[in-house]
């Protein structure tokens, strides 16, 4: 009898289970995947909209340690009746928003990626800023690349560290790469007398996209350049390891310093375009205290936008030219220059 009852009231648990996921639209939970499908743009983009969503910055301690706990017990089998699949997926988010998948220690919330561009925004700003002097170039272009570096070195794979040297190396290639190519093209605009003040000041808005896109590739070139002497991981239909190749290495490294040269674009591309057509707004004119905070909320918006349109440009599973293989890069690299927290690239060969 007592063998009886407690088999009713599993299947009770079970289907009052069902009856709160039917009332979703979650899709099943699997533990460590993607909640949206990767084969399509807006798969991607909804994926990488939830890492970078920056709700996650305000998850108290007590809701993180309910939520690392909720996943420990669907992994083990004991997940309680009555918790639905939105439940686990959103559990998974934070999780993955907050702490270091190899290390499991909290990410500083400046350099986590959902912190990304609230704090990366006033950066954006400063970069922005009309009348740069030499100085404030100088300034903003090392603030901006010293973000990333931090933001790149909290979001490494620590399951395979690299060597503290190949960072200081990216680092200073990008400063120095970033901070040169700025201060030229400002002194060549500033030399350039056919310009009449008001497109000098319009062109030299335009700077900090070369500058910042140069910095990217260069970035790329110095963390990930023995990618293209070695290869990277060769994985077959099933996911075993079975050698490497560096066409997968050089098809990786071009898709991701092309999601370089495009995540900077709209950010630092349509916010000038954007001002120059507001300053001549009458309320502008007549308030010109609002210009910062106005350029503020322009630069959020494209922030926001541009971030996951760029990184969700490339699946993680794409076609190598020429070849029927396919090649398995987590494009969230586009932002961690090539540190993956979920694994090196790898060619998986086709059926």
């Amino acid at each position: 009898m007592a063998d009886t009852a407690t088999t009713a009231s599993a299947a009770a648990a079970a289907a009052a289970a069902s009856a709160a996921n039917a009332s979703t639209d979650a899709p099943p939970f699997q533990l460590g995947k993607p909640r949206f499908q990767q084969t399509s743009f807006y798969g991607r983009f909804r994926h990488f909209l939830d890492i970078i969503d920056p709700r996650t910055l305000f998850v108290t301690e007590r809701r993180l340690r309910e939520a690392v706990q909720l996943l420990e017990d669907y992994k083990h089998g004991t997940l309680r009746p009555g918790i639905t699949n939105e439940q686990l997926w959103s559990a998974q988010k934070i999780k993955q928003a907050i702490l270091h998948p190899d290390t499991n220690e909290k990410i500083f919330m400046p350099f986590r990626m959902s912190g990304y561009i609230p704090f990366g925004t006033p950066i954006v700003v400063g970069l922005l800023l009309p009348n740069q002097t030499l100085a404030s170039t100088v300034f903003w272009q090392w603030l901006n690349q010293s973000h990333n570096a931090c933001v790149n070195y909290a979001n490494r794979n620590a399951t395979k560290p690299s060597p503290a040297s190949k960072f200081i190396q990216g680092y200073l290639g990008a400063v120095i790469s970033a901070v040169s190519i700025a201060v030229g093209l400002n002194v060549l605009v500033q030399k350039a007398n056919k310009f009449t003040p008001a497109t000098r000041l319009l062109v030299q808005r335009f700077v900090p996209f070369p500058a910042v896109a140069s910095a990217n590739i260069c970035n790329v070139v110095l963390m990930r350049y023995g990618e293209l002497e070695e290869g990277i991981d060769v994985l077959d239909g099933d996911g075993n390891l079975v050698g490497s190749s560096k066409i997968a290495a050089r098809h990786a490294l071009l898709e991701t310093a092309l999601t370089r040269v495009v995540l900077p674009m709209p950010i630092l591309v349509l916010p000038p375009i954007v001002m120059s057509m507001l300053e001549k707004t009458a309320l502008l004119q007549a308030r010109p205290r609002l210009l910062l905070p106005v350029q503020s909320l322009v630069c959020l918006a494209a922030f926001g936008l541009a971030l996951p349109l760029a990184i969700s440009l490339f699946p993680q599973m794409s076609e190598a030219a020429g070849e029927e293989q396919k090649v398995n890069e987590t494009l969230c690299s586009g932002i961690t220059d090539g540190e993956r927290r979920a694994g090196e690239p790898a060619m998986v060969t086709g059926n």
